[in-house]
């Protein structure tokens, strides 16, 4: 018996060692995962701050009676699985999960692989965090693991293997997380982290030639004779954009391969149990690319929902389901704050307007508040005396809400026929660190790729037309009428022969400007831009200038942007759909190449919401769709079933025009022509 545990644990020590190439099961190969006609509401509870057992199954009498079905736990609290290395103490989860499984509550068990206990930091020192000054740093906050150390990875690997082994087969089981907000850790600065981005380095180039290259290190006197003289770049700069990019994708890939270890984990001991985790790959502390490589350890699209304004919340909901038809699952989500109790109906609004995107769960973060730590002034649903707050209760008006649209047609399991390019590469290279002597890309990057996403999906959004954030070089793009490409300013190779391939198909795509300027590298094409496609958009654009502003008429539209950056482009087999009117050369606006079967519009100028509103309505009939409901600004709607499903996201009623009489299936009123939607209302018509 102890060969066979140590032969285990030295083949679970040689996955987390290595990079895997497993493929998280997808939801469409288990009908008992959660599918259609499944809606879940529940919440983060962290048992090991309660008390004693009483005020544990007081918690769980209140979560039942507030109609909640799913509770997720376990992130955060290492140290109360295993207080010592290799002792593990299960008692009282044990008795928590039977306590669960008895009120009939299902449970996301997170494996709580960060932050590292304070013991495993003191025997391996190379889990801490070493800074870019060489100061070895104590983990006074949560998240300063070097999780790409060895001894880290065995230890979460063994882990993660005894606690999906204890419980594979308890009944109160439901999926599996993984290491919670896996994106917000920090880079390291130790020699162990130097020599292993050098052996990534020569995994990816080979050579020191081909590194120098890559990183144009002619430039300043920066060659590089032998490996040993690689350096890891400074997170916060200043530094070159090449390596700085290099050693973002290094740190990305450490995370991925922590995931996709612990899924290797989950498809050994819990097969039948879906992986359902809050990753966070857009934290700026370190981030990875998730939409590249999220088939690798996701089951389904799962994120922390603090919303703010709805086209920002929408964007990133959308962006966690990428192009999986799953749907999302917000495992922590908006009920107080920092510094914030909540107000009464914010959280019910959200969590319609959740359902309206794709959600299928709403967990709200969190159960109790903490009387110590960091989030001590966090207030959950139930106050620092053990009182349930009003929250409690605004919960249980969705619980019951959701019960009764699970039998609607939510969730939405939508089939979007728009897409929208996101990369991780692309961000990195247009949110450079702290400017060093010559910065000459912040300049240039106005007003960054986000704002100019944003922008392309705020008037699908607002026309109630579905799309999805995907990274264009990992999907299959035949899905799709209709891709944007907005201000990407890296599009790598993947990327560009995917579109290339699906315009040549019969795709259509729109690329605004500043897009496709550098290559794989993150260097600039040395061929005519856009790089690698100028024979798609039938143009050439080197030439920019800044207008003040923008002006143009697309079609019958005319539209307007308050950002002035223009690119002068020069045609070549491409059409001059629209010039700007506010120039005194009338340069072309937007351009339309014929290519294969497809057709390949250029827009002269950054995303700017009229702008691409012009351009999306004068598309819409040649792509065969259509936009949703009608709604006035700030309210949301979707049809679901032959129903029209509404959400008002502004603090006023909004009078919302409909066909004749509706009868609402929330609130059992009847509307005719028009119908007053509260403030932070939600509705779903039917014909009475």
């Amino acid at each position: 018996m102890k060969l066979k545990r140590t032969l285990l644990s030295l083949a679970l020590s040689i996955a987390a060692l290595s990079p895997l190439t497993v493929h998280a099961q997808s939801a469409d190969e288990h009908a008992d995962w959660p599918h259609a006609g499944q809606l879940f509401v529940g919440t983060n509870y962290q048992p090991f701050d309660r008390a004693d057992k009483a005020q544990i199954q007081r918690d769980i009498d209140r979560m039942k009676g507030a109609g909640m079905k799913i509770v997720r736990m376990g992130d955060l609290s290492w140290d109360a699985f295993e207080p010592a290395e290799g002792k593990f103490d299960f008692a009282l989860f044990d008795w928590i999960m039977d306590r669960m499984a008895a009120a009939g509550l299902k449970v996301i068990m997170d494996i709580p692989g960060q932050p590292a206990p304070i013991w495993l930091h003191k025997k391996y020192p190379g889990v801490d965090i070493v800074n870019e000054k060489g100061n070895r740093l104590d983990p006074v906050e949560r998240y300063m693991d070097n999780t790409s150390d060895p001894n880290y990875r065995r230890l979460l690997v063994r882990l993660a293997d005894t606690m999906t082994q204890r419980y594979a087969k308890h009944p109160a089981l439901f999926a599996i997380g993984y290491n919670n907000e896996s994106g917000n850790g920090m880079v390291s600065y130790s020699e162990a982290d130097r020599l292993r981005f050098i052996a990534w380095l020569k995994k990816k180039y080979g050579s020191v030639d081909a590194l120098n290259k890559a990183w144009a290190t002619q430039r300043w006197s920066r060659h590089l004779n032998t490996w040993d003289e690689v350096r890891l770049p400074y997170i916060e700069g200043p530094g070159p954009y090449e390596r700085y990019l290099d050693m973002r994708r290094f740190w990305s890939e450490q995370t991925i391969e922590v995931l996709t270890s612990l899924e290797a984990v989950r498809k050994k001991n819990v097969p039948d149990k879906p992986a359902i985790s809050n990753l966070w790959d857009s934290a700026w502390r370190k981030g990875f690319d998730m939409l590249a490589t999220y088939r690798q350890y996701i089951s389904y699209g799962a994120m922390g929902f603090y919303p703010g304004d709805p086209i920002g919340a929408g964007f990133e909901a959308t962006m966690m389901r990428a192009g999986m038809n799953a749907p999302i699952w917000f495992n922590e989500f908006t009920a107080g704050g920092p510094g914030y109790y909540g107000s009464k109906g914010r959280s019910r609004m959200w969590a319609h307007f959740g359902l309206l995107l794709g959600a299928q769960a709403v967990m709200p973060w969190t159960w109790h508040s903490h009387h110590g730590g960091e989030e001590q002034a966090l207030f959950g649903l139930i106050d620092h005396d053990d009182r349930p707050s009003w929250k409690l209760d605004e919960f249980a008006t969705i619980a019951t809400e959701f019960n009764k649209l699970e039998k609607l047609g939510f969730p939405r399991l939508q089939q979007p026929k728009v897409a929208i390019a996101y990369a991780f590469d692309n961000v990195i290279a247009t949110n450079l660190p702290k400017e060093g002597i010559s910065n000459t890309v912040r300049p240039y990057i106005n007003p960054g790729y986000m704002k100019q996403a944003h922008s392309a999906f705020e008037p699908l959004f607002k026309d109630n037309i579905d799309a999805a954030i995907i990274h264009i070089g990992h999907e299959d793009l035949s899905r799709y009428k209709l891709v944007v490409v907005p201000g990407m300013y890296l599009l790598d190779k993947a990327s560009t022969a995917n579109l290339r391939k699906f315009v040549a198909d019969g795709g259509t795509v729109i690329m605004t400007a500043q897009s496709a300027k550098v290559n794989d590298n993150n260097q600039w094409h040395d061929t005519p831009l856009p790089g690698g496609l100028t024979d798609v958009f039938g143009l050439r654009t080197n030439e920019f200038y800044n207008a003040g502003k923008v002006e143009t008429r697309i079609g019958d539209t005319d539209a307007k942007g308050d950002n002035g950056f223009i690119e002068v482009l020069e045609p070549s087999t491409a059409e001059v759909l629209a010039r700007f009117t506010n120039t005194g050369d009338k340069v072309p606006a937007v351009t339309v190449n014929k290519f294969g079967k497809g057709r390949a519009i250029y827009v002269g100028t950054v995303a700017q919401p009229e702008v691409m509103r012009a351009l999306y309505r004068q598309l819409y009939p040649s792509l065969g769709l259509e936009p949703g409901p009608k709604t006035p600004d700030g309210v949301y709607a979707r049809v679901v079933q032959g129903r029209n499903y509404y959400v008002n996201t502004t603090g006023e009623t909004k009078e919302v025009p409909i066909a004749g009489t509706m009868k609402g299936l929330i609130s059992g009123q009847t509307w005719t022509g028009t119908m007053k939607l509260p403030a932070q209302g939600a509705e779903l018509l039917e014909a009475p």
